[in-house]
């Protein structure tokens, strides 16, 4: 979906298709119909946006062919389904039994990441609508926090300036410009929007940002429009937004049977008590100590199960990917409150802070049985019910659907 901003600005939003598993090409197109049509259709759009997610060797293999990366256009076109963003964050696998820390390799020290990562970003120079501004892929914020040195450090940022002439390659080739975004998340080298400063700064503003996930800046108790103002000061453009919504328990030790629902084997499920937030609530110099660690294991634990051993002291967020439209039962909730500042403080006033917004709720396969969709078609109604609501509260903060066209012989 497309709306447009008080500025001008057209921004995008659509959802993140990690929600789905497959490893091949016959796989994300089957998607196309299984759910991505369902969604618009219920939506009652004509053109719907998808983030999509391409394992490494799907990535691989429309790099090395055009005439699949125009097959692939043109399916997403006879279908009303365009594309702006794609998830570059996990690699291969991202819906199996068990994924846990496995999502978090290959890293930025390697070069299977960054190949990786200029595959998405050539593939999609090749899918974006002749009229998109930009393209953006989000990925991991360098790495999980253990182990990491200088070394590792050394050669994360010599990645990261071979990604910046890679991109630029890829725009000079195409003409399309594509900007890749570190996404903050808890238990990684970059857990904060200090971090992201501290850690980042001095990259390529014109091709490298953040990718702002609205879930994990609640787990780390950042207030929003602090955050954006840490990123602004540190010259880091917010490339992206993942409109999601954490887990939160207010009184943990009184929860703990309806957190233990919560508990599952697939996913990590970082958790982070509001003592965080005097590791993450200042910036961070460029040089020396960092305030205080958000994994601290004072208010922080690696999984739920480990919090709820712990008896960490509440209130708790945890990195939980909830439906937005639904939040879970009493006595647990989410943290729609802090998506809602975000929207504001990205939104409200003359200049749009981002143009591509994804819907990233990867965990409806691994929630409470009670909570799970019954099949495809539920599913569907699930994501499309998300992407409605957060249409809604972007009309409530003044942007403006817009429609275009739908291309021909688009699917009713």
């Amino acid at each position: 979906m497309r709306l447009r901003h008080a500025g001008g600005a057209t921004v995008h939003l659509g959802y993140c298709t990690n929600v789905h598993p497959a490893e091949d090409l016959a796989g994300v197109l089957a998607q196309l119909d299984t759910y991505a049509v369902p969604v618009r259709e219920q939506l009652g759009v004509d053109l719907l946006g998808l983030g999509l997610w391409l394992a490494a060797p799907v990535a691989a293999e429309l790099t090395a062919d055009a005439r699949l990366r125009r097959r692939v256009r043109a399916e997403l076109g006879h279908r009303g389904l365009e594309v702006v963003t794609l998830n570059g964050f996990p690699y291969a696998a991202f819906q199996a039994p068990v994924v846990k820390g496995d999502v978090y390799h290959p890293d930025w020290t390697t070069p299977e990441r960054l190949a990786y990562t200029l595959d998405l970003a050539r593939v999609l120079a090749d899918l974006l609508p002749d009229d998109a501004a930009r393209g953006s892929v989000s990925t991991l914020p360098l790495a999980w926090r253990r182990p990491w040195d200088a070394g590792r450090a050394d050669a994360a940022r010599r990645r990261l300036d071979q990604l910046a002439a890679g991109l630029a390659a890829v725009e000079r080739d195409t003409g399309r410009p594509v900007r890749v975004g570190f996404e903050p998340e808890p238990g990684c080298v970059v857990e904060s929007t200090g971090q992201a400063g501290a850690l980042l700064a001095g990259a390529d503003p014109e091709r490298l940002g953040v990718c702002l996930d609205l879930a994990h800046l609640a787990c780390a108790w950042e207030e929003p429009a602090e955050a954006l103002a840490r990123l602004a000061a540190a010259g880091l453009p917010v490339v992206k937004v993942q409109v999601s919504a954490a887990l939160e328990a207010a009184d943990p030790a009184g929860s703990a049977d309806a957190l233990r629902r919560w508990v599952e084997p697939r996913f990590l499920h970082q958790t982070r008590a509001a003592g965080c937030a005097a590791a993450t609530g200042a910036p961070a110099p460029r040089s020396g100590p960092y305030p205080g660690d958000p994994a601290d294991p004072a208010w922080a634990a690696d999984d739920l199960d480990v919090a709820l051993a712990a008896r960490l002291p509440g209130p708790w967020r945890v990195h939980y990917h909830v439906p937005l439209h639904a939040p879970p039962e009493p006595p647990l909730g989410s943290t729609v409150p802090v998506l809602r500042a975000a929207l504001t403080a990205l939104f409200v006033g003359p200049v749009a802070g981002c143009d591509h917004l994804d819907v990233e709720t990867y965990t409806w396969g691994v929630l409470p049985v009670a909570r799970r969709p019954r099949g495809d078609a539920e599913l569907a109604a699930g994501i499309a019910a998300e992407l409605a609501f957060a249409r809604d509260e972007l009309v409530a903060l003044g942007l403006t659907p817009t429609g275009r066209p739908a291309p021909t012989g688009v699917r009713r």
